[in-house]
């Protein structure tokens, strides 16, 4: 089926990574589907930059770590594109304030869980049973399914324990819905970024300017949320056939061991 009939959901969609994303997939022709925790007025511009990019763009105001949310979300999509294609499980949150693990508290761990784990989860247990239902009904459908975590899935950083365990827990669920959705013929992927200049790290970038500087990666600078849009692109597009459940890493090299 050709790009510009496919429709594509990306959770957190209208900001950082995700709206790297969502740009780079309006621009091949994929009809989106954004959600987010935001009114739409709040995003209301950056939805016309993407309508100006691609042929259709809608939004739904829906919290992932909400299972409440996720009915009225898959059908509402249902009902504006007739199916849906792909899921992209962007939406994430980083801790309200790094705490060494000998201090941090409950409220941080449970709050992180459940956004970047529990939510994403469970959404995609919903979608994977729309997906189920359009493949026998359309021979010409594809899916999809990409989790977006990081590479704090597997490297460690003490401060921030809550979120690496949340993103090695995503990692284990990509891992756990590619052989799930094997026998429906849905390819399964994880693109983990490195350290990408977004909001979310706007806090910590006069110390990431000059790691980056001093080789902390073995290419010096930082990634972009475009980067990791176009990572999502091919493996939306099925550039990379022959490989669910694998790990797509965009860190510039950062996680090469060298001696």
């Amino acid at each position: 089926m050709a790009a510009d009939w496919r429709v594509a959901l990306v959770t957190g969609g209208g900001r950082g990574i995700g709206l790297g994303i969502s740009r780079r997939l309006a621009s091949e022709g994929w009809r989106l589907a954004i959600c987010g925790v935001r009114p739409e007025a709040a995003v209301a511009e950056t939805l016309e930059d993407l309508r100006r990019l691609g042929p259709e763009v809608a939004y739904f105001q829906a919290d992932i770590a909400r299972t409440e949310d996720h009915g009225p979300l898959v059908d509402g999509i249902r009902r504006q594109f007739g199916g849906l294609h792909a899921l992209v499980n962007n939406a994430g949150v980083a801790p309200l304030e790094r705490a060494d693990i000998l201090e941090a508290g409950e409220e941080s761990f449970d709050r992180l869980m459940g956004i970047n784990l529990r939510g994403p989860y469970f959404l995609t247990q919903r979608v994977a049973r729309l997906m189920a239902e359009q493949g026998p009904s359309d021979s010409g459908w594809r899916g999809c399914v990409v989790f977006v975590t990081s590479i704090s899935a597997t490297v460690a950083s003490v401060n921030r324990g809550d979120y690496c365990l949340s993103k090695a827990g995503l990692a284990m669920a990509a891992r756990l819905w590619a052989v799930r959705l094997a026998e429906f013929g849905i390819p399964v992927y994880e693109v983990r970024p490195g350290v990408i200049r977004t909001d979310m790290t706007a806090a910590v970038t006069e110390k990431y300017d000059r790691l980056f500087a001093e080789g902390l990666a073995l290419e010096h600078r930082w990634g972009t949320p475009e980067d990791v849009g176009a990572a999502v692109a091919a493996l939306l597009r099925g550039d990379l056939p022959y490989a669910t459940g694998q790990v797509v890493t965009v860190d510039g090299g950062l996680t090469v061991p060298v001696l």
